[in-house]
C-alpha cells in the first residue's frame, strides 16, 4: 500500500511541479504549486511525519501560495504578456547556462562526494530511535532552534521584506495609476 501512495502521489507532484515551471499563467503556476505542496504532505504522512506534513499545508499551502495569489493579483501580473520580447538582451540564453552550470556542478559534488547524496548517515538515522527520549516535535525543535536557527531567521525575515516589497510596489503603483488618470482628464 505505501508503494501505490509513493507512486500516486510522487506523480502528483511531478505533475504539478511540472505545471509550475511550465505554466504562462502566473496563477495557473501557483495553482499547480498547491498541487505539488499537497502531495509532498501526503508522501510526508506516508513517512509518518505527521508534523511536516501539517506545516506543509498550514504554512506552506494556506500561507505562503495565498501570499503568491495576494501578489499576483495585486500587481496585476495575470495577464497575459508578449514572451517573445526580452526586457535584457540574451537573459534566457544566460539563464540557462547559469541553470546548466548549477546543474553540472551539483552532479560532480555528487560524484566526487564522500557523503552522499542524502549526507552523512547520522543525518539520516531514523527519528524514531530515541523516540522514548524526545517526541518528534522536539527533535525537530532541537535542530531548527540550533543547527538552522540562522536559515530560520533569514527565512523569517525574506518573508517579512518580501510582504513589506508587495506593500511598496502596490502603492507605487497606485500613484502611478492616479497620475495617468488626473493627467487623462486634462
Amino acid at each position: 500500500m505505501e508503494t501505490a501512495v509513493f507512486i500516486v502521489c510522487a506523480a502528483i507532484v511531478l505533475a504539478g511541479a511540472l505545471g509550475v515551471v511550465l505554466a504562462r499563467n502566473p496563477v495557473h503556476a501557483a495553482l499547480s504549486l498547491v498541487g505539488t505542496l499537497f502531495g509532498m504532505a501526503v508522501l510526508f504522512l506516508n513517512l509518518e511525519a505527521h508534523f511536516l506534513a501539517a506545516v506543509q499545508i498550514i504554512v506552506y499551502a494556506g500561507a505562503i501560495v495565498v501570499l503568491f495569489l495576494f501578489v499576483i493579483m495585486l500587481l496585476g501580473v495575470d495577464r497575459l504578456e508578449d514572451l517573445s520580447v526580452e526586457p535584457i538582451t540574451g537573459q534566457r540564453t544566460l539563464a540557462i547556462l547559469v541553470g546548466l552550470g548549477t546543474f553540472v556542478l551539483a552532479v560532480a559534488f555528487l560524484l566526487s562526494s564522500s557523503i552522499g547524496p542524502t549526507g552523512p548517515k547520522i543525518l539520516t538515522l531514523d527519528i524514531t530511535e530515541n523516540f522514548d527520549q524526545y517526541s518528534n516535535l522536539r527533535q525537530i525543535a532541537d535542530v531548527l532552534f540550533t543547527d538552522y536557527v540562522y536559515a530560520f531567521e533569514a527565512t523569517a525575515a525574506l518573508l517579512t521584506i518580501s510582504v513589506v516589497g508587495a506593500v511598496v510596489m502596490s502603492r507605487r503603483m497606485a500613484r502611478s495609476d492616479e497620475a495617468q488618470e488626473s493627467a487623462g482628464d486634462d
